[in-house]
């Protein structure tokens, strides 16, 4: 018994050192990387900042092909004034957004506090989402050249990890609790300089990713390093670089340079503290797309609604992206999945409610764009069938695979293996009530001729309900009031209808953005060349 107790105890103690050592090392790692920005005491004194230089976006869930190459969205200027004392910081943008089309130049600031934040642009100053105040902070914290001197001030936050994979490279890590987010810093074993700054985020089509913040370029701040170049990759994918051509240590900052408007102050919202869609809100802001609310796909005060455009059909409006609906005898065909699973959840359960004892047999993608595909789990672990163009379909089998234990999903509490079906050229799928028809508009060849393709996506399935006359559309044709002007993909609509030999003249275009319009009142946007 005495020998068993040894043994307990020289274990216990051995299992104490480990962790001792390991504790130990984590903290070395963290003191080498405040040394080699300067030390704690040049870091404590740099309380002030003024950058200035130039940024760039790209978006890999808007890609040309799926699991291609990132679209480039656009360039901008920026211009920051940060209290790093005080957390605030005020970021001015000039933006050259090239991507979403058509072309725009913005102007506009951003100023953030650790109890608020708001948007200043010609029209006046609004008062931000909570979601997106708490998105800015944390990035704000990630980016901070004193991030490495509060885990330093704060070990019992600090744990040792396994070395981690950035790239190529596999580099010296820690973890850092930061007042509940967890940043995984890796560190350069060379200059022990911080080389990146990690969070594991949920991303509606990979699912669990790795969100970094690469740092590099360093340069004296005072007596401190910061870095010039910052690169933000999801999952080592480049969605923005930030270049600082100019750094101005502690500079004097406007007593007013931080002022919340009195309009703001009454209807500022603090930082959401819960669920927040880090990246929804950061890759819909390098977008230019984010519908800045709490609600996340609707506007304040708005609400996804079904609108019945036949007997049958049902379009669901109001969200950042449209749904759908068409009934058969004894299912339903849902188009799209919008955002993720908040819109599909919504969908689901409104579908059922509207069409009791009907089940969704087929969830059908136009394309693979995160802001309309993000909610297909959701449709798959409620058992439908998944339709997607052809050349889609190993990428949808990827984001129906990819783990999602960030923020679990449906899927993965009740996992299932779906059918995915790529329609190469056509599908109609009927019953003795509906014909729904889908055209994929793509530029692969068939058979017999070269097939038409579209500007927007390699391969996009257009909706027919033949017996009512509508065509769901996506992006390609957006009804939102203002007459549809002829463009490359206003003639490739067109060009689908010929080949498939649709000659009805009065047809409705239904949006997945948008409304309706009526065939009459684009006819020559939809002519041929």
């Amino acid at each position: 018994m005495k020998r068993m107790l040894c043994i307990a105890a020289l274990l216990l103690t051995a299992c104490q050192d480990q962790s001792t050592t390991a504790q130990g090392s984590a903290g070395d790692l963290v003191n080498q990387a405040v040394e080699a920005q300067g030390g704690a005491q040049a870091l404590r004194a740099l309380n002030r900042l003024e950058l200035k230089g130039d940024a760039r976006f790209w978006e890999p869930g808007q890609s040309q092909a799926a699991g291609g190459e990132a679209r480039e969205l656009g360039t901008a200027t920026i211009e920051v004034t940060w209290d790093l004392a005080k957390g605030m910081a005020r970021t001015t943008w000039n933006r050259d957004q090239q991507y979403p089309p058509p072309a725009v130049k913005l102007n506009y600031s951003e100023t953030v506090l650790p109890t608020l934040g708001f948007v200043t642009d010609s029209t006046g100053s609004k008062p931000m989402s909570g979601i997106r105040v708490a998105t800015h902070l944390r990035e704000l914290e990630r980016a901070s050249p004193r991030l490495l001197l509060k885990a330093m001030d704060n070990p019992g936050e600090v744990s040792a990890m396994e070395p981690q994979q950035l790239g190529e490279r596999t580099l010296p890590a820690v973890s850092y609790n930061d007042a509940g987010t967890t940043f995984v810093i890796l560190f350069d074993p060379m200059t022990h300089l911080p080389a990146a700054i990690r969070t594991r985020d949920d991303d509606n089509m990979a699912g669990d990713s790795n969100f970094d913040l690469v740092l590099d370029g360093w340069t004296p701040a005072g007596a401190a390093e910061v870095a010039r170049s910052l690169s933000y990759r999801i999952n080592d994918v480049e969605v923005a670089r930030v270049n600082y051509s100019a750094v101005t240590p502690n500079p004097i900052i406007a007593a007013d340079a931080f002022a919340v408007p009195e309009a703001v102050m009454a209807a500022a919202k603090p930082p959401a503290t819960g669920n927040v869609p880090y990246q929804w809100v950061l890759r819909r802001l390098f977008l230019t797309r984010l519908t800045d609310s709490d609600a996340i796909i609707t506007p304040d005060g708005g609400a996804l609604n079904l609108v019945e455009l036949a007997p049958n059909v049902q379009h669901v409006q109001g969200g950042t992206a449209n749904n759908l609906i068409v009934a058969f005898r004894d299912f339903l065909v849902v188009f799209d999945a919008p955002y993720g699973e908040l819109q599909s959840r919504w969908v689901i359960d409104a579908a059922k409610a509207k069409y009791p004892g009907k089940p969704i047999r087929y969830i059908v993608l136009t394309h693979h764009h995160m802001d309309h595909a993000g909610g297909l789990r959701t449709y798959v672990a409620d058992g439908a069938t998944v339709v997607v163009p052809s050349e889609t379909v190993e990428y949808f089998q990827k984001v129906i695979s990819a783990p999602h234990t960030v923020v679990p999903d449906d899927l993965t509490k009740s996992p299932r293996t779906p059918v995915v079906y790529g329609v190469f050229e056509n599908m109609t799928i009927k019953d003795d009530t509906t014909d729904l028809r889908l055209y994929n508009m793509s530029g692969a060849s068939s058979a017999t001729a070269e097939r038409l393709g579209n500007p927007h996506v390699d391969g996009m399935l257009i909706g027919h309900v033949v017996g009512h006359k509508l065509i769901y559309v996506t992006d390609l044709i957006s009804p939102r009031g203002a007459p549809i002007a002829r463009s490359e993909a206003t003639v490739a609509v067109g060009n689908t209808l010929r080949e498939w030999d649709v000659e009805d003249t009065d047809l409705t275009f239904v949006g997945g953005h948008g409304g309706t319009v009526k065939q009459a009142d684009m006819a020559a946007a939809l002519a041929e060349n």
